[in-house]
C-alpha cells in the first residue's frame, strides 16, 4: 500500500521472563525453515489461508517487513464464534538485509484487551524440516484483583491457544503444501 507511512524496524527485544501467563504452541513442519518464515511474517495473508482471521492490515510498516499490524481473528466455540481484536508492533527478524539474527517474527500488543502481550515465532531448521515454538507472555489485563486470574485461567488458555493452535496448523499445513509443490512462499492456494 503506497498510503502506509514506512519507519525504521522495531526492536522489541528477547522475549520477557516471568510473566504471570505463558502458552507455548509448538509443532514440526515438514518444510524449510525459510519457507516457514516466510509464510507467518506475511501476516497478510493470514486470512486467505486461515478461516479464523477475520483481517490483518498494516497501519504502519517498517523497513523489516514489521511495522504496526492490526489483526482480527475468531475464536471458535462450536457453532459460534467469539471476535477477538489486537493492535501490534510487529519485528521480524532474519529478514533479508539483517544480519546475524535467527529468523523470528517478534510482536508487542499495544491495543485491545491484550495490550502488553509479547509474542514470539521461532524458527528452528531440524531433520527433515523446521521446528516451529509460538511463545505468548502476559501479565494480564490491568483489571484490579481479577486481571492476573483472567489471563491464566481464561485469556491464556482458552481464547490465547485456542487461536494460536489453529494459527500455527494452518500455516504449517500451507508450508508443508508449498514444499511439496516446490513452490515459492505465497504460491497459490487451494
Amino acid at each position: 500500500m503506497s498510503d502506509v507511512a514506512m519507519r525504521a524496524a522495531y526492536d522489541l527485544g528477547p522475549m520477557p521472563l516471568g510473566r504471570a501467563m505463558r502458552t507455548l504452541d509448538e509443532g514440526f513442519v515438514r518444510a524449510p525453515v525459510q519457507l516457514v518464515f516466510q509464510i507467518v511474517r506475511d501476516v497478510e495473508q493470514w486470512p486467505a489461508h486461515l478461516a479464523h482471521y477475520r483481517f490483518v492490515r498494516f497501519r504502519e510498516r517498517a523497513s523489516d517487513g514489521g511495522g504496526i499490524v492490526e489483526m482480527a481473528a475468531n475464536r471458535p466455540f462450536g457453532l459460534f464464534n467469539w471476535p477477538t481484536w489486537w493492535l501490534s508492533e510487529m519485528q521480524v527478524l532474519g529478514a533479508a538485509g539483517t544480519t546475524g539474527a535467527t529468523p523470528a517474527v517478534r510482536f508487542r500488543h499495544i491495543g485491545g484487551i491484550t495490550k502488553g502481550m509479547d509474542v514470539e515465532w521461532r524458527f528452528e531448521q531440524s531433520d527433515g524440516g523446521t521446528r516451529v515454538e509460538l511463545v505468548h507472555a502476559w501479565d494480564g489485563p490491568r483489571w484490579p484483583l481479577i486481571g492476573v486470574l483472567a489471563a491464566t485461567i481464561v485469556i491464556g488458555p482458552v481464547f490465547v491457544h485456542g487461536i494460536a493452535t489453529r494459527t500455527l496448523a494452518g500455516l504449517a499445513r500451507i508450508a508443508e503444501r508449498d514444499a511439496a509443490m516446490g513452490a515459492a512462499p505465497g504460491g497459490a492456494r487451494t
